[in-house]
């Protein structure tokens, strides 16, 4: 399945478990978002990043190999301040560990802290289905990096991107939801390897991953 067809599953998905809640459930009051709201999501999420570049020697000679970095599976929260009834401000934060790799050879495992600022809108705040866009910045924090297969050292440069997010929220039982969400972030880092006797290989890396959440929200 492609991440698109992963993405949608998840909204389609969302969609279903509203509309299969039993009669008792949807007849019970939930509280709907308005100005004032606090609500934090508690969310399972997969980071599936893109890469692929080539990886080239000090001299930018392409050496054949592409640089790779697996997805990983990690809990993550959001915490949402809503300044109006439909604009409201999310802070994401959680971190994940990855496998750098060279067209398959092992080179690092990392972990990255990539916290996600984003504005967004809510399109039915007062409704029980409630969807939402938004765009904001991420900062990608790379720390505890361990290296694999006698490399000497592996360097991954942090920096600034920016996401799109696309998600929804079905309000269940008084301050509880459901929640999916979508986001795609947007960050090119150079990923620095030295070898043994310091011979440096280098790629630009296009992680652009896709962030792929499903989760409960606690509105206060």
């Amino acid at each position: 399945m492609t991440v698109s067809r992963y993405a949608l599953a998840l909204l389609a998905g969302l969609a279903m478990a509203g509309a299969a809640l039993p009669s008792t459930v949807l007849a019970e009051d939930f509280q709907p978002k308005e100005k004032g709201t606090l609500m934090l999501n508690v969310r399972l999420t997969d980071v599936d990043p893109k890469a692929g570049n080539d990886i080239l020697t000090a001299a930018n000679v392409d050496t054949g190999l592409n640089a790779e970095v697996s997805s990983s599976v990690m809990p993550t929260i959001g915490l949402t301040y809503f300044m109006t009834d439909n604009l409201a401000l999310e802070v994401i934060a959680g971190t994940t560990k990855h496998k750098i790799s060279a067209s398959g050879l092992p080179v690092a495992d990392t972990w990255v802290l990539p916290p996600v600022v984003a504005l967004q809108y809510h399109f039915n705040p007062k409704g029980r289905v409630s969807p939402y866009v938004g765009a904001g910045v991420n900062y990608m924090l790379f720390y505890g990096t361990e290296d694999k297969t006698g490399f000497k050292s592996t360097k991954v440069d942090n920096g600034f991107g920016y996401a799109l997010q696309a998600g929804a929220d079905v309000a269940i039982k008084g301050p509880w939801s459901l929640n999916v969400d979508v986001k795609k972030i947007y960050f090119e880092t150079d990923a620095t390897t030295t070898l043994k006797p310091a011979t440096k290989l280098h790629s630009k890396v296009d992680l652009d991953p896709w962030v792929l959440s499903v989760g409960f929200g606690y509105r206060f």
